[in-house]
């Protein structure tokens, strides 16, 4: 399974690269191969100043060997070793009316000291973090992550983006990241679903990754915009870098198994400020943004 996932991720990475810079029309994806020094390593590729944008990486990796003890205490484990696969992305355009967008999907596996498997599951999803509000948009990324979903379980969408709407909320601040999408973790094999089923589902959502974002960015790419939007995109850009400091496991556990720094924190803007107790003016557009974040919505 390990080895299946990891071509496929090969796969991906490649024909998202592709059809982004093929969007951009400038800027091409810089790679960087690197090895982890305790096992494994990955393919970095990080996209910055094109047209359209700003800063992105779209990223792979495959580590593995002895899970490190802080990790054995957060899985609740003793000593094992482990393998993780996964393709990790997160997108920031320059046009503040081009919402950025993330995705990620895994694979992990824990071994005895006689290499046995002793447990194994799939996690990842896709959400969308806007800084102006364009309704189809959302219930265009959402459609798309329910048709991936309905293919495989009519339960899949409605569970799997509750779990987004809960996972990705800053509660320091008592709202959302963005407008959500799908969060799913721990997906194991069941007497009912197999982990060949699992595969066959995260496959799906990542296949679907293009559909879901790209038609929005399109869209949107050649709206005009003044000084005051690029403002209000880097406050907001803000709270997106304090979630993946302050609350996201894939951050966390990049630092603590001794991940490559510089791909771990690609996923943070080039351009970002904090501005102390901003508010937007009344009834704006950047106000509706924040009432439509203090509380989950239902887009389809």
């Amino acid at each position: 399974m390990k080895n299946e996932f990891y071509h496929y991720i090969v796969k991906l990475q490649d024909r998202i690269t592709s059809k982004l810079e093929e969007i951009d029309g400038k800027a091409k994806f810089h790679e960087d191969v690197w090895e982890r020094a305790e096992g494994g390593g990955g393919r970095t590729r990080v996209i910055q100043d094109g047209n359209v944008f700003e800063k992105g990486g779209v990223n792979i990796s495959a580590v593995h060997g002895a899970l490190p003890k802080a990790m054995q205490s957060y899985f609740k484990v003793g000593d094992v070793d482990f393998f993780a696969c996964g393709l990790s992305l997160v997108l920031h355009p320059k046009n503040p009316f081009v919402p950025t967008v993330h995705a990620n999907w895994r694979y992990f596996e824990m071994y005895d000291k006689k290499g046995n498997v002793v447990d194994c599951w799939f996690g990842g999803g896709q959400d969308l973090t806007p800084y102006y509000l364009f309704e189809e948009d959302a219930v265009h990324f959402h459609q798309t992550c329910k048709t991936a979903c309905d293919k495989h379980n009519p339960e899949f969408y409605p569970r799997f983006k509750k779990q987004c709407d809960e996972y990705f909320w800053n509660a320091h601040r008592g709202e959302a990241r963005g407008v959500g999408g799908l969060f799913f973790d721990y997906c194991k094999a069941t007497p009912d679903f197999g982990m060949q089923q699992w595969y066959d589902f995260v496959t799906e959502v990542g296949n679907s990754f293009l559909e879901a974002y790209v038609p929005i960015v399109e869209k949107r790419k050649d709206t005009e915009y003044r000084e005051a939007n690029r403002t209000w995109q880097e406050i907001r850009r803000g709270r997106y870098v304090e979630f993946n400091l302050v609350h996201d496991k894939g951050t966390l556990f990049g630092l603590k198994t001794n991940g490559r720094i510089e791909s771990i924190l690609m996923s943070l803007p080039p351009h970002v400020q904090w501005v102390y107790d901003h508010h937007p003016e009344p009834e704006s557009e950047e106000e509706r943004l924040l009432a439509v974040l203090k509380e989950p919505r239902e887009w389809i």
